[in-house]
């Protein structure tokens, strides 16, 4: 993250993914612990953390204003354009036309309560409109000093390529984890061969990882992994077998299921940065402490080869949801 932050000011390697306590996953936290919740993040060690527009309607990044604004010059602040929750729709649209950024990004700026965000994702790409229009408006808002630094998010390759022409991509943010490898096809490399970071999201596969979901029946109807076809119920109990490996190589380890997910993205690469998300302060205490676990290259070898797109049950994302993506896919 280096690249992305002025050199006197290093936060730890593991950033908070916000999203979960507005949107997508169970059953929204209240404002109040959710204040809560984000301020004892930083009191414990947490200074990036990432946001978007679409995350509850835009109450995630209104939450995170409300949380953080005291402590904004001490934090790294993540956020994201491009799809959102439509006004007159009332569900979500994915448009990366140039007035459509820079409206969004005003939005946000009043929601953060502040007058400029470190790092403005591309949430997707609009394939409606280029790569190229779409990064030239979020470098304008660079050039005015809205944003810091421009991000791509669930894009390939070869789209990374052509946003660069435009201006420097500081970061490219994908879901990467044991079990969703898609990133190590090409982007990965793509990354570091660019000096662009990596912030792996979902890196606890979504809560599988943890080993603390056993049951997908008892998910609420709301929450996204009921319509993602590895949590069903014909993969989900497949999944589940290779756990027992999993758990007995963390043990060995001397850390937590969690902790050695994280700490397996780390062996990956210095310059991938997970941001695991979570509405427990105890779970975000022990993820924080992932920093500390060090993994020899025997241990993430049998790691690769417990989970991977080879053993685990069914694709990433559903027909429609993967309709939305930009990034490789494997045979």
């Amino acid at each position: 993250m280096s690249k992305l932050l002025s050199q006197d000011f290093n936060p730890p390697g593991i950033g908070l993914g916000c999203m979960n306590l507005s949107h997508a996953y169970g059953t929204p936290v209240s404002e109040a612990e959710g204040v809560r919740a984000l301020q004892q993040a930083f009191d414990m060690g947490y200074r990036h953390f990432d946001t978007a527009t679409l995350y509850g309607g835009g109450r995630n990044e209104t939450l995170v204003g409300k949380a953080l604004n005291e402590k904004r010059q001490s934090l790294f602040l993540a956020s994201k354009c491009g799809m959102g929750i439509g006004q007159e729709s009332g569900v979500k649209e994915i448009d990366g036309r140039p007035e459509t950024l820079k409206a969004q990004c005003e939005a946000s700026l009043r929601r953060l309560q502040t007058d400029h965000i470190d790092l403005y994702y591309l949430h997707r790409r609009d394939f409606n409109t280029p790569i190229e229009e779409s990064v030239g408006a979020l470098a304008e808002l660079v050039k005015a000093g809205k944003i810091g630094a421009i991000g791509l998010s669930e894009v390939s390759a070869e789209t990374l390529k052509r946003a660069q022409s435009v201006h420097p991509i500081a970061a490219l943010q994908t879901e990467y984890s044991l079990w969703s490898r898609n990133a190590e096809i090409a982007v990965l490399d793509a990354c570091r061969d660019s000096g662009t970071a990596f912030v792996a999201f979902s890196p606890l596969a979504r809560g599988y990882l943890t080993n603390t979901l056993q049951d997908v029946t008892s998910l609420v109807e709301k929450d996204i992994r009921r319509n993602m076809p590895r949590f069903n119920e014909d993969n989900y109990p497949q999944n589940l077998q290779l756990l027992s490996g999993y758990v007995a190589i963390a043990e060995e380890a001397g850390c937590s299921p969690a902790q050695l997910a994280l700490a397996w993205l780390k062996a990956k690469g210095d310059h991938i940065i997970p941001i695991p998300g979570t509405r427990s302060v105890e779970h975000m205490q022990e993820n924080l402490l992932a920093d500390q676990v060090s993994l020899d290259g025997a241990l993430v070898a049998r790691l690769d080869a417990l989970i991977n797109q080879s053993t685990v049950h069914g694709p990433r994302y559903s027909a429609a949801q993967q309709a939305e993506i930009d990034t490789e896919e494997f045979a």
